[in-house]
């Protein structure tokens, strides 16, 4: 035998090789050192965190790891009954092989490396190969191995720099037009100040009236547009915050100063449950003051007159949770995920621009906000900031206020 044939040897070559030249006693001890191997390589097999199958020509299961059994839903007593096309039949689908036949064509089954989308344990990306085992030539039973690696987290990043970048270049051209925007708008305000001036030098008349009403109906509708460029622009450009220390109490508190004729209007009841000893957060007092005047108006806006309004305000160990709950008309489910979109709106008049701005302000503050809803019933609004400790914590690593 040639020294490159003995290279080639694996540990299990060499000690089948001997099989003939062993009594019983060196048998155990080969057996027990066999039984220790497997255990070993069980091992290495089940801390690696890629997902490992053999199948036979059948696609039959006959050896999976944690991993594989974690990723496709594989209970360890399935192992030699299962078939993998069921089990995955979105790689049946890829491969172009169909679950009635009795197994496929080893002779003609390629290598094979797939991204498939699976829906079952969870909704998962995987990245698959698939080769055989044995070569062409022997004479061995036909196997392959599956190697699975979960892309999910790559993949929606990659989806999520995708959108960002398109939507920050859609941002970048709709800013500029928004700008420009501006100085026509300016125009247009003053020359309807000198067009009111002089309608109040001339008699009055029915013709004058109904001039002056139209003038009116034009300035209002200028100042709307104006608005709606300030808004955007400020949820396209928003400012870095000034960080300050901040009681959350007193930010609320002067929301609800600016929203108390409103809210008696409508015949709104409030509740505030909010203790005084509220862990301090480091904040941009204004822009957090816009995060809760923009939550609180979309409460009020969303419930008939006698709604009632909860706020309420908790914490642990690192974070502030304030709850604004609304007895409103809820969101319905398909537009939950729409809210945070820019411009889209349920209301009339709209701009649909104040959640995305609540969304940038707590992003750059390291904050979140969570949402429940049910049609017909009310929505809760939880907005999560880290306590002040936490930031400066956070700062160190980081680099970044996220």
């Amino acid at each position: 035998m040639s020294s490159s044939s003995r290279k080639r040897q694996s540990p299990l070559d060499r000690i089948l090789g001997r099989l003939d030249n062993l009594n019983a006693e060196n048998l155990t001890v080969l057996v027990k050192r066999l039984a220790g191997e497997r255990d070993l390589l069980e091992t290495v097999f089940n801390t690696i965190q890629e997902g490992i199958l053999i199948i036979d020509a059948a696609g039959i299961v006959e050896y999976s790891n944690r991993a594989a059994n974690r990723l496709i839903g594989i209970n360890e007593k399935e192992s030699g009954k299962v078939t993998l096309w069921k089990l995955v039949p979105e790689l049946a689908r890829s491969l172009d092989i169909h679950l009635d036949v009795h197994g496929v064509n080893a002779k003609t089954m390629p290598a094979v490396t797939r991204e498939i989308e699976i829906a079952y344990p969870e909704q998962r990306h995987l990245r698959l190969h698939l080769s055989r085992l044995a070569d062409e030539d022997s004479d061995a039973p036909v196997r392959f191995v599956v190697i699975l690696l979960d892309v999910t987290a790559d993949k929606i990043s990659t989806e999520d720099l995708i959108e960002s970048e398109r939507v920050n270049s859609v941002f970048a051209l709709a800013g500029g037009v928004a700008h420009e925007l501006g100085n026509p708008l300016n125009s247009l305000t003053i020359h309807m100040q000198l067009i009111r001036r002089q309608l109040e030098k001339l008699a009055a008349s029915p013709a004058t009236e109904k001039i002056g009403d139209s003038v009116r109906i034009c300035s209002e509708e200028i100042g709307r547009l104006d608005g709606i460029v300030k808004n955007f622009l400020e949820a396209i450009r928003p400012r870095d915050p000034d960080l300050n220390d901040l009681d959350l109490l007193s930010v609320i508190a002067d929301v609800f100063a600016l929203l108390r004729s409103q809210l008696e209007d409508l015949g709104v009841r409030v509740s505030v449950e909010i203790g005084q000893d509220l862990p301090v957060v480091s904040g941009d007092r204004n822009q957090l003051k816009q995060v809760f005047f923009n939550l609180v108006k979309n409460a009020m806006e969303a419930m008939d007159a006698g709604g009632k309004l909860d706020i309420s305000a908790s914490a642990d160990d690192e974070f502030v949770f304030v709850k604004i709950t609304d007895t409103g008309c809820g969101i319905e489910r398909d537009e939950m995920t729409k809210i945070f979109d820019p411009f889209f709106t349920t209301k009339t008049g709209g701009h649909g621009l104040g959640m995305m701005v609540v969304l940038r302000i707590l992003r750059a503050h390291g904050g979140h906000l969570g949402i429940e809803s049910l049609p017909g019933k009310g929505t809760t609004m939880t907005v999560q900031l880290p306590q002040k400790h936490r930031r400066f914590r956070m700062l160190p690593d980081s680099g970044n206020l996220a």
